[in-house]
């Protein structure tokens, strides 16, 4: 019988990673000197997640996925993708700026790598004073104006700075320049794929010395050359009702606000569905055991459960998201 599942962390070391995973998430990464990465479900290459709870404990995501097929992934999710699980879910703790990068899209990638694109989105769960990050560009712009402006030194005048913000939403597909700034805790919801076309570094250089590759012509064929009114995502609250923050062909996510019990009913969604917790704490009822749940816990419903219900202990504030298309 399937149920709410839970998963071990991967932890990742990054250049520019710190404490915050731990400090604020209350994820222990030791050994790690630090954590850039904490990826919370994913079926990726060699970066399968481990089930830490119930009697599939021990067993990866894609095992459990090859046996329980659309009963694990809906029908219609397994229809379109077998036995590849469609989402990556991380949390990202941006200690020191990141490269300048871009993902290709799934034409590209599946061109050159023959990988899913990589379109993803950002909830920021903290943000340091005076934070930023860069999402696309601050004009029109086309090839020819982007590499005058790389080869002379000025990159980043031509791209859109944001200021950010706790509970801010970011949207950024495949295709999309951008780089998260110093002081920022979030979590990405993306395809799974880990197609990363970097584009500048800031010079920085590793413990050993060596700068890291960057992936300059890679990224030329790769970069949405158009400009965008708006790249941060705008919405409004609402209280103990699921509401829609993101909708794209890979994944839809609502936000929730819970201070009273809230019963869900996924059959006519037909689709796994991912709660990540951002705050407080409460449980999952589905009628035989509860699953609880507490800040950085996110955990895998299955298709087939159907029905459960959502339990706050004190105040929650969750992301639910699932395939839509």
């Amino acid at each position: 019988m399937l149920y709410p599942l839970k998963f071990h962390p991967i932890f990742k070391d990054k250049i520019w990673g710190g404490e915050k995973i731990r400090t604020i998430l209350k994820k222990d990464f030791a050994p790690l000197p630090n954590c850039g990465e904490s990826w919370e479900i994913s079926g990726y290459q060699n970066n399968e997640s481990i089930v830490k709870n119930g009697h599939l404990e021990g067993q990866s995501l894609n095992e459990i996925v090859d046996i329980y097929k659309g009963s694990l992934l809906g029908h219609r999710v397994f229809k379109k993708f077998k036995t590849e699980f469609p989402l990556l879910i991380k949390f990202i703790d941006s200690n020191e700026d990141l490269s300048i990068q871009v993902h290709p899209d799934d034409e590209l990638a599946m061109r050159r790598h023959n990988s899913f694109g990589k379109t993803e989105m950002w909830y920021i769960i903290h943000a340091d004073e005076n934070a930023e990050l860069i999402s696309g560009f601050n004009q029109q712009m086309d090839k020819e104006t982007y590499l005058r402006n790389f080869n002379n030194g000025t990159l980043t005048t031509i791209l859109n700075t944001e200021k950010v913000f706790k509970d801010d939403v970011f949207f950024i597909p495949a295709g999309r320049i951008h780089t998260l700034g110093k002081g920022l805790l979030l979590t990405e919801i993306q395809q799974s794929s880990d197609l990363t076309y970097r584009i500048y570094d800031f010079d920085r250089k590793d413990q050993h010395g060596n700068k890291r590759e960057l992936h300059l012509e890679d990224a030329l064929d790769a970069i949405d050359y158009n400009y965008y009114r708006d790249y941060k995502t705008q919405y409004t609250d609402r209280n103990n009702t699921p509401f829609e923050i993101v909708r794209s062909k890979y994944f839809t996510t609502n936000k929730i606000l819970l201070s009273t019990r809230l019963d869900r009913d996924i059959e006519a969604l037909d689709s796994f569905v991912i709660y990540i917790c951002l705050e407080g704490n409460g449980y999952f009822d589905h009628g035989t055991s509860r699953i609880q749940l507490t800040i950085g816990d996110v955990v895998l419903i299955p298709a087939a459960l159907k029905r459960y219900t959502l339990v706050p202990d004190q105040d929650l504030k969750l992301l639910e998201t699932f395939i839509t298309e």
